[in-house]
């Protein structure tokens, strides 16, 4: 298509904040021979069935599976749940985290309304070999649909930023700037394809990541936009703690930035205590939640500080339905609700 020689900014793309109106949600189904959930891959089912269980109340839910076999190993774990809402794209992967690896989809307002960019993807810096299906991945769900697909030749993962669907993106320079993703390219360079290949105009860093977050350092662990104006973000209280000083580092960028459009509302969430695991720190965080239609799917820890989060995220999104499940399992992983998913926007 002669269109794409252009980039999405240039006709006028954007991409759309989560909370706007989706057509549906993404997610790959863990592979059991993958290496996400070692020794414990049928203990992380009852949550991800919770999670389907509860997208499927809000919107489409489309699952990338292997062949008929795997196929027939997810519709086994989401047995007795209305299939109506639920669609099957053979488009085989590695590793079950939508985010990172799935379709980022763009929008505007003449046709064709949808679009994908495919960014390039290497596992979080070469960590996860192989990684050729989830490589592909956007390709293939954008043959399936139908729908342009736009290549900005860089590796980015889709946890990685966040948008506010207003021209504002945020992320951090722990992950975007570490050499093992685009070594060649330097800040200025990979600020030019966010603003040409997301649509947006000013983009926001933090600093670093916390503890146990393999990606380098992903936003979605770390503040997510709320509403065009507001931010979350995850603040550690304990001053011993590994997470206290990074986190203050980004609260405190935070406080000082500001864009066109204004001052920046920033609401604080706690974060669950230190999780380890066969000597490893786990990645925990109420930030890792994922916006649907009808509800807020987050992740909770059997910690106290799991109702003060909730209750924040409930008072953000009055007209969703916040809904947590238990993560003791799935962030093992050293994921969650966010990483597992991708929406589709509504055109």
């Amino acid at each position: 298509m002669d269109a794409l020689l252009k980039t999405p900014a240039a006709l006028r793309y954007r991409m759309p904040a989560e909370w706007e109106p989706h057509a549906a949600t993404w997610l790959s189904w863990p592979r059991r021979e993958g290496i996400s959930f070692p020794d414990s891959f049928d203990r992380v089912l009852p949550a991800l069935r919770a999670m389907v269980e509860a997208l499927i109340e809000s919107e489409q839910v489309c699952i990338n599976i292997c062949n008929g076999a795997h196929e027939a190993e997810a519709r086994a774990v989401l047995d007795g749940l209305s299939m109506e809402r639920i669609t099957f794209y053979r488009i085989p992967t590695n590793e079950p985290w939508c985010r990172d690896h799935g379709p980022i989809f763009l929008t505007r307002n003449t046709d064709p309304r949808l679009a994908i960019v495919d960014w390039d993807y290497n596992a979080w810096g070469g960590k996860y070999p192989p990684c050729d299906l989830d490589e592909v991945v956007p390709t293939r769900a954008a043959q399936f649909l139908d729908v342009p697909v736009f290549y900005p030749r860089m590796i980015l993962e889709g946890g990685s930023i966040d948008v506010n669907g207003a021209g504002v993106l945020l992320t951090t320079e722990s992950c975007l700037l570490n050499p093992n993703r685009n070594p060649s390219l330097g800040r200025a360079e990979i600020e030019q394809r966010l603003r040409d290949y997301f649509g947006i105009r000013e983009i926001l860093w933090l600093a670093e990541g916390i503890e146990g977050d393999d990606t380098d350092g992903h936003i979605d662990d770390l503040a997510r936009f709320v509403s065009e104006h507001t931010v979350v973000t995850v603040v550690e209280e304990n001053r011993e703690d590994e997470n206290y000083q990074p986190l203050q580092e980004n609260l405190g960028r935070l406080r000082q930035m500001k864009f066109e459009q204004g001052e920046i509302e920033i609401i604080t969430l706690p974060m669950p205590k230190k999780i380890v695991r066969e000597g490893q720190r786990l990645p925990a965080s109420y930030a890792n939640f994922y916006i649907a239609n009808s509800c807020v799917l987050v992740p909770t820890f059997a910690d106290s500080a799991d109702e003060t989060a909730l209750s924040i995220l409930q008072r953000l999104f009055p007209d969703r339905r916040v809904i947590g499940i238990d993560c003791r399992e799935l962030i093992w992983g050293l994921g969650t609700f966010h990483c597992l998913t991708q929406q589709q926007p509504a055109v």
